[in-house]
């Protein structure tokens, strides 16, 4: 009896644990945002949140990288309960995906795809934190999903500092697009099969289908992007005065 009473006592303690955690990380997003911003007050609102997303971005991955039990089997053990590593890296992405809700709302234009986004992800990765279960791939998801947005980032950064329509930007479209291909479009359907196949809970299932639809989605407007750049790109070669021989 006294056993079982410690067993539940230490639950809630860890329950109040990632509560703590997530709060603490809500203000610690929040804070480090109001310093970047006072520390760049001639860059944009953007530009600032970005450079926060993508410390989240590489952090996160990080951490999902330093949760994996065992790296013969970066999803194993599949539909089991998560560990505390897991719980702490996915609490760290929920107080980011709250900070950025709010800061979105600041915006001058208040995107309804974000903030629609962010609530989904908040629903689901809170039912992994609450169920305490499916650690594992809630992690490796977030491995795929956050590995290519430092460069995603980079690409909008890059033009916010003059760099729009040169080689540099070019080199991070495509940089992102090959990342962006592998991760969602390899690792992705590999992780939505797993997913499925386990004794997962019904919502976990459901957010790892619509992960793997919406990365489809992106990856066909992905594609047309870099074609589009490409293009482009080859029509400004071809149109110079060297390639042409107008050269005076």
């Amino acid at each position: 009896m006294l056993t079982i009473c410690s067993l539940e006592g230490r639950e809630t303690n860890m329950e109040d644990d990632i509560a703590n955690l997530i709060v603490l990380g809500v203000l610690s997003w929040t804070t480090a945002f109001l310093l970047i911003r006072k520390n760049l007050s001639k860059r944009s609102f953007d530009f600032c949140n970005r450079i926060v997303s993508t410390i989240h971005a590489t952090l996160a991955v990080i951490l999902a990288s330093r949760s994996v039990e065992d790296w013969s089997c970066p999803v194993c053990p599949l539909a089991s309960k998560s560990s505390l590593k897991q719980r702490q890296t996915l609490a760290v992405t929920v107080a980011y995906l709250i900070y950025d809700l709010i800061c979105g709302l600041f915006e001058e234009r208040v995107s309804l795809d974000n903030t629609v986004h962010h609530l989904v992800s908040i629903v689901g990765i809170g039912a992994g934190l609450a169920y305490q279960k499916c650690g594992s791939e809630q992690v490796a998801a977030l491995f795929i999903t956050e590995i290519s947005s430092p460069f995603l980032h980079a690409r909008e950064l890059l033009k916010e500092l003059g760099y729009r329509d040169t080689d540099l930007n070019l080199a991070a479209d495509i940089t992102f697009a090959v990342i962006f291909s592998l991760a969602r479009m390899v690792g992705g359907p590999y992780l939505t099969f797993v997913t499925l196949s386990a004794n997962n809970p019904i919502l976990i299932k459901a957010m790892g289908l619509g992960l793997q639809l919406v990365s489809t989605f992106w990856f066909y407007k992905i594609v047309k992007m870099v074609i589009y750049k490409l293009t482009k790109k080859q029509k400004k070669v071809v149109s110079s005065p060297l390639h042409s021989g107008k050269l005076n």
